[in-house]
């Protein structure tokens, strides 16, 4: 059940300069990016455990947090915090996106068939 996308593995090595772009870079340890989302660890630990989202482990195992992460968190938050409960939230976030994918599929794929032309003849028959 989770909305991220995979970040794209090559084994080329990033710069520091290339990991501040990144969206994907764990860069936040749990306390801090339960701070900068004005929630609890507890919180995020939760997330992990409903596989919305699955922090990367630092080689000590604490749990690292990317920015796309914290978006996908701090929009679930807002729907708990309007009353929504957890995996109804997390289903919410990941429905949305799923949706905003297909919108983006939608408007980069031409449709197949354009209304003024005829259907081509059938084969076969």
């Amino acid at each position: 059940m989770t909305p991220e996308t995979p970040r794209p593995e090559t084994n080329e090595p990033h710069t520091a300069a290339e990991n501040l772009d990144d969206d994907h870079y764990p860069a936040y340890t749990m306390g801090r990016a339960a701070e900068m989302l004005n929630t609890t660890a507890a919180f995020l630990r939760t997330l992990d455990d409903a596989k919305l989202i699955e922090p990367q482990r630092s080689t000590g195992g604490h749990r690292r947090y990317s920015r796309h992460q914290l978006h996908l968190a701090a929009r679930v938050r807002t729907l708990i915090d309007e009353g929504i409960g957890l995996d109804a939230a997390c289903r919410i976030v990941t429905l949305e996106d799923q949706l905003e994918e297909a919108r983006n599929l939608n408007t980069q794929t031409p449709p197949p068939h354009t209304p003024d032309e005829p259907y081509p003849p059938l084969r076969g028959v």
